[in-house]
């Protein structure tokens, strides 16, 4: 796992500064064939997180770039091995053939997520600590930044390794009087322990309520924009996004697919979902439409009903409130404030807000109500579950941990109940990385990005 690896760590666009990392045996001595620094002190006697100035050049000895390149020996870098990054001007062409340099050199390139894995396999960092470094990249929210934050730092680390610690203590007290009959160790009674499995279930029941919360904040939330044909609902998505995306014209119908555009909205992020107007309708296009806008409506966490404020509110106007009605969340948009007022008050338990999409009138009243339908939760920052895979760990930590509970109030012998716990820890080991297998490992390094 030591064999140098090299990868550009910046992206493959132009940009003021490049920068390409390596990690592994032998890195040092492998940049300082194509590094010279500018005080003539060797790469090899540099102090380690000190950037030193230099000319960087290729084998042959041409000048390639005029650079900062910093080493972190290991223990302490951030893969656990030598690393060295340099700082280089951003051309693709002049990163790309600096990586040429390093890999006749002998170094190969890292592979997605291979420094952040390296990270892992070599204890700098617990798995959900290194789920959070990809996270962080795709964060589009406030809260999801924060979250992932948090979660870098170790918050949910920790919380589980409590829960862990706790329910070791009790498996170490059982098998040392077990297996050491003769010692002076204090009798192992299993009621005492109780309390201790009690509270570390209400600690795990805590933090699986959190994962509805992460897996929206981090895949967004599905939100659809609903109504009659021409009730202004591209118009609405146009001015939320601050362009033009979805054409507006006065004839009805126009919009026949749905239209997904991702918009951060306060500290939300909402994958905005325009549809075709929902209507009767003979035409075979707008019919297909109408029936994705329908599914959609399925699908949504937020819907967005939009009444046209200038015409008469009408029967399919009502049928569609209802849809939005049902939804998990949903609010009502009184469109085009900017015309003359035919509709002003409808009979929904929902939230109104009038809206111009031609003034931005409403616009910042509708981001409020928004904001109103998904409150911040309690939970600190960094101990919201973000993924299927965590909120797995931890539901079946959880199921084991109702198990034991109910196996020590029915009576059943010690070993029955630690059997139970013992399925807890294992749990919870996969969601730091104690016993996660190495498929699992892999596929979750897959979704870095090259250079991470």
């Amino acid at each position: 796992m030591s064999e140098p690896i090299a990868a550009i760590a910046t992206g493959a666009q132009v940009a003021a500064i490049g920068i390409v990392r390596l990690s592994g045996e032998g890195v040092i001595p492998l940049v300082e064939r194509l590094f010279t620094p500018a005080g003539g002190l060797p790469l090899s006697a540099q102090p380690d997180r000190k950037l030193c100035y230099g000319r960087l050049c290729r084998r042959d000895g041409s000048l390639l770039d005029l650079c900062l390149v910093t080493v972190s020996r290991a223990p302490n870098s951030y893969t656990g091995e030598d690393t060295v990054e340099l700082q280089c001007h951003g051309s693709p062409l002049l990163l790309r053939t600096l990586l040429e340099e390093l890999f006749a050199l002998g170094a190969r390139q890292a592979g997605p997520g291979e420094f952040t894995k390296r990270a892992f396999l070599n204890g700098r960092l617990a798995l959900s600590e290194a789920e959070a470094v990809a996270d962080l990249i795709d964060a589009e929210s406030d809260e999801a930044l924060r979250n992932a934050a948090g979660q870098l730092s170790g918050a949910i680390h920790r919380r589980a390794e409590a829960v862990y610690a706790a329910l070791s203590d009790i498996s170490a007290h059982y098998h040392a009087v077990l297996d050491y009959p003769d010692e002076d160790i204090e009798d192992f009674q299993l009621l005492r322990y109780r309390g201790v499995i009690r509270q570390a279930l209400s600690e795990l029941e805590t933090l699986l309520r959190s994962f509805e919360r992460g897996r929206l904040m981090n895949s967004g939330i599905p939100t659809v924009i609903v109504g009659r044909p021409n009730a202004g609902k591209s118009s609405l998505l146009n001015a939320l996004l601050g362009y033009d995306r979805a054409i507006v014209t006065a004839v009805p119908g126009t919009t026949r697919d749905t239209i997904e555009e991702r918009l951060r909205l306060g500290g939300l992020c909402l994958r905005l979902i325009d549809t075709a107007g929902i209507r009767d309708t003979e035409d075979e296009v707008e019919r297909l439409g109408v029936q994705r806008s329908r599914a959609a409506l399925e699908r949504a966490e937020l819907v967005i009903a939009v009444v046209d404020g200038s015409r008469d509110y009408t029967a399919e106007d009502r049928e569609i409130l209802q849809a939005a009605e049902a939804a998990k969340r949903g609010l009502v948009v009184l469109s085009k404030r900017d015309l003359t007022a035919v509709t002003e008050h409808i009979e929904t338990r929902l939230p109104v807000i009038p809206v111009s999409s031609v003034t931005g009138e409403g616009l910042d009243a509708l981001e409020q109500a928004i904001a109103a339908l998904f409150p911040l939760p309690d939970t600190p920052a960094g101990e919201i579950l973000t993924n299927a895979r965590q909120r797995d760990a931890v539901a079946r930590a959880v199921e084991d941990l109702r198990a034991a509970l109910d196996a020590l109030e029915q009576g059943l012998t010690p070993d029955l109940v630690l059997t139970e716990t013992e399925g807890a820890m294992a749990a919870l080991g996969e969601l730091s990385g104690r016993s996660v297998r190495e498929d699992v490992t892999n596929r979750i390094f897959q979704r870095f990005c090259v250079g991470k």
